[in-house]
């Protein structure tokens, strides 16, 4: 059973950065797409960013684009997102996930059905 745990969270002033980690166990990533999530407080959990099994197509939340980066490194079985001018508004839990054999697509890469393991989040909290 495929085991993601999450690091690199912490407080950091606006306009800093972050590199979150989802470093998985049990189990090889090369088959699954990876997503990141995250849930503010009194909000429901929404995607912020996936990176398919092969090709490298990544997809971001609006309010992220041009801020956040998803990448992968296979040979470590680990995922990052580095996290650029961070904002108050990023302030959350985040959680890594992974989909068996996903094949996201922009209408489905944050459909969270869609991922079958769950890492227990990291906080990211941004304020001065």
């Amino acid at each position: 059973q495929l085991q993601l745990v999450e690091s690199g969270g912490g407080l950091v002033q606006p306009g800093g950065s972050l590199r979150l980690s989802c470093a998985a166990s049990g189990g090889t990533l090369d088959f699954y797409a990876i997503g990141w999530f995250r849930q503010a407080p009194g909000k429901e959990r929404e995607g912020v960013s996936c990176i398919s099994i092969s090709d490298g197509s990544t997809y971001y939340t609006d309010s992220v684009k041009g801020r956040f980066t998803i990448s992968r490194d296979n040979a470590k079985n680990t995922a990052y997102l580095q996290m650029n001018n961070l904002k108050p508004e990023d302030t959350a839990v985040y959680y890594c996930a992974a989909g068996e054999y996903f094949a996201p697509y922009a209408n489905t890469w944050h459909a969270q059905d869609e991922y079958d393991y769950w890492g227990q989040g990291t906080q990211v909290t941004v304020s001065s």
